[in-house]
């Protein structure tokens, strides 16, 4: 590992906190989520503060701009708990006047009763895991709660926070066209400001994989999906959401703030079991990894004060590609002078010139001078695109 002296002090941070525990694994899900019994909330709330103390005292006064709750299931934990962590990243660290802090809650009934408590801790956005509106959609996805619980939750929470956001799955099996664009009308005019809308990918060793591969269910066709995905971009158009990234749509105003620090290539800490982050330090960009067991993290938090286990250089070419796989998701693009800034190359260093002039004349790309833009048609392709894209 590079010394820790130093860091770059005029990049703004974002801060991931990840709470590993879950009521239930959900069969779709491949996060970093466990189930326990029992979960150890005091060892792993002082862990969590312990790790924290530990990366401001090596990065030093950054200015913080969002705090991210995510997991597992953040509203597990005890609200003493979040409010501790974010007074302490408020203390440590010099917030902006604007500073986002999100968690991510599910809406059984449990976890919605402490939403007042987390927004007196200091959450002042709420991401909640709605993924249905439908009790059999909700049944098949493996979720705890009801659709009446959602849209309970969903209303108490618009109660509480000025912002709120949700998720919801689409392209599930059996799902016709005429139910989605239903299901989608109603969740817009419950809480229309964010949300984030997925179709259901079969991603490897969850519990889905093995039930699709064994034909126990089937997603719907191509052709089936992207009507899907079309009614999708109508119908919050409609309801006067932008599609600023590939799978999110908010008001102007209401984007994640947190998650365009990822998308713009930004600099952001990860501390929790599993968690990722970039750092710039004095001598360069890092990719960081905590442990991934919540047990063997915390032991070494409590050994050494934090669960590390790796803090890599990311050379330019490391850098352009992976400034280039997460800036064509949204729909503002590359900055070309931030990106040669931040990797120490140029567009055209990163690129595969015979693939950008075909998808410039194919309109899936735009490109100016200071910019270069994804477009709808390209973020629909994006994945093929990447691929032959970036060098």
């Amino acid at each position: 590992m590079p010394s820790d002296l130093g860091t770059v002090q005029g990049e703004p941070l974002a801060l991931y906190i990840h709470w590993p525990f879950c009521l239930a694994k959900c069969p779709y899900c491949d996060f970093n989520s466990h189930v326990r019994d029992t979960i150890p909330q005091a060892r792993f709330g002082a862990a969590l503060r312990a790790e924290l103390a530990h990366e401001a005292a090596r990065l030093g006064r950054r200015r913080l701009t969002s705090i991210f709750f995510g997991g597992g299931t953040p509203s597990l934990m005890a609200p003493d708990t979040v409010a501790a962590l974010i007074a302490d990243a408020t203390t440590l660290f010099d917030p902006a006047p604007d500073l986002e802090i999100t968690l991510e809650a599910n809406p059984t009934s449990v976890e919605a009763a402490r939403l007042a408590q987390f927004r007196q801790a200091g959450v002042n956005r709420v991401s909640l895991g709605i993924q249905a509106l439908d009790d059999a959609a909700l049944r098949f996805l493996g979720r705890e709660h009801s659709a009446t619980q959602a849209r309970a939750a969903l209303e108490s929470a618009r109660a509480l926070f000025e912002r709120i956001t949700f998720d919801l799955i689409y392209a599930r099996p059996e799902q016709t066209l005429a139910a989605w664009q239903s299901e989608l009308h109603t969740a817009l005019e419950l809480a229309a400001d964010h949300i984030s809308l997925y179709q259901l990918t079969i991603e490897p060793g969850t519990k889905f994989e093995a039930l699709y591969r064994s034909h126990s269910f089937t997603l719907p066709d191509e052709d089936e999906a992207a009507a899907l995905y079309d009614a999708t971009t109508a119908i919050t158009a409609a309801h006067g959401l932008r599609a600023y990234e590939v799978s999110n749509y908010a008001r102007p105003g209401s984007e994640s703030r947190h998650n365009l620090t990822y998308w713009r290539y930004g600099d952001y800490l990860g501390i929790g079991p599993g968690a990722h982050g970039r750092l710039s330090l004095s001598d360069g960009l890092y990719a960081t990894r905590r442990h991934r067991a919540p047990e063997p993290w915390a032991a070494l938090v409590e050994q050494h004060g934090t669960g590390q286990t790796s803090q890599d250089a990311l050379d330019p070419r490391e850098r352009a590609r992976e400034m280039l796989l997460m800036g064509l998701r949204v729909e503002e693009g590359i900055n070309t002078h931030r990106f040669a800034a931040r990797t120490g190359l140029t567009l055209a260093q990163a690129v595969d010139p015979t693939i950008l002039h075909a998808a410039l004349d194919e309109q899936y790309l735009t490109q100016t001078p200071d910019t270069l833009r994804a477009t709808p048609e390209g973020r629909l392709r994006l994945e093929a695109l990447l691929g032959a894209l970036v060098l």
